[in-house]
């Protein structure tokens, strides 16, 4: 292995408690005792390894998704994933569709997403912790580390899955789904995806110095598309099935890839990186 690695992974809509039998993940923290100073992680934390590389797999939605977008605990998730070693994040996410050229069961790896929560902590750099003492002026550009993304989609060319390079995915504040007028201004806004947990999630990763890629399957057309039958949770759930041995075969190759690739410096880049936009560090 070029580096010490160890990869998060976060299972979405469609995966919450299958992973950690298929990766064969034989070790458990309980989620009280992945308490942290922002509360407990959504699910108990499973380790595992893949070709020498250790994994935590966390179930965003807890068991038998219980846990609705908002009321996740995003902070504490990627801070459990945090001290428990983690240097990388791979997140799985079920969004709908606002363009005609993403059909149903698309992969795609998004590169930047616009924020449309209001009731979520969209950052650690609030007094709660001494972890993240300061003012801390994250960068969002780019939003998705491009190593790791790179590294999904030649996992997928491997694998031989059509997998689209770029994407900007709005998260909504959800569990309702967009209104028809809403899903028409999501595209204007230049929307590729629709979903209800990219955001704080993907910032707070940058935050904590976790190296963080997504892979998003698009599961419907939102209801913006006249010719098509509107969301519903349902058929979600099933086009998400129907494609799932997808996400988990891209995970695992992933996963093999990014422990023969040598992370130091990504890593370090990163630290550095939150120091400098520290502003409370510098006064």
């Amino acid at each position: 292995m070029a580096s010490k690695v160890k990869v998060g992974i976060i299972s979405g809509s469609g995966l919450g408690d299958s992973l950690q039998k298929i990766f064969n993940c034989n070790d458990v923290t309980s989620r009280e005792s992945a308490k942290n100073d922002f509360g407990y992680p959504s699910s108990d934390l499973y380790h595992g390894c893949i070709n020498g590389v250790s994994i935590v797999l966390l179930s965003r939605h807890g068991p038998g998704h219980k846990i609705s977008p908002t009321a996740i605990n995003y902070r504490a998730n990627i801070e459990a994933l945090r001290l428990a070693g983690c240097t990388h994040v791979l997140a799985s996410t079920a969004c709908g569709s606002l363009t005609e050229s993403i059909g149903r069961g698309q992969l795609v790896v998004p590169d930047s997403f616009l924020d449309r929560t209001n009731s979520r902590n969209g950052t650690f750099y609030d007094g709660t912790s001494a972890s993240y003492s300061g003012v801390c002026h994250m960068p969002m550009e780019p939003a998705f580390d491009l190593k790791t993304s790179e590294i999904l989609l030649q996992a997928a060319k491997k694998l031989g899955y059509n997998m689209r390079k770029g994407g900007t995915i709005v998260t909504i504040e959800g569990p309702r789904f967009s209104s028809k007028a809403e899903s028409n201004a999501l595209r204007l806004w230049g929307g590729h995806l629709v979903n209800m947990t990219t955001c704080p999630e993907v910032c707070l990763a940058k935050e904590a110095g976790l190296l963080y890629a997504a892979v998003a399957m698009a599961t419907d057309y939102d209801c913006w598309k006249d010719c098509e039958d509107n969301v519903n949770a349902a058929d979600v759930i099933i086009v998400f099935k129907q494609n799932v041995h997808k996400v988990t075969d891209l995970l695992l190759e992933a996963v093999k890839m990014v422990g023969l690739v040598d992370w130091e410096h990504d890593i370090l880049k990163l630290k550095d990186l939150i120091e400098s936009s520290n502003v409370s560090a510098k006064s």
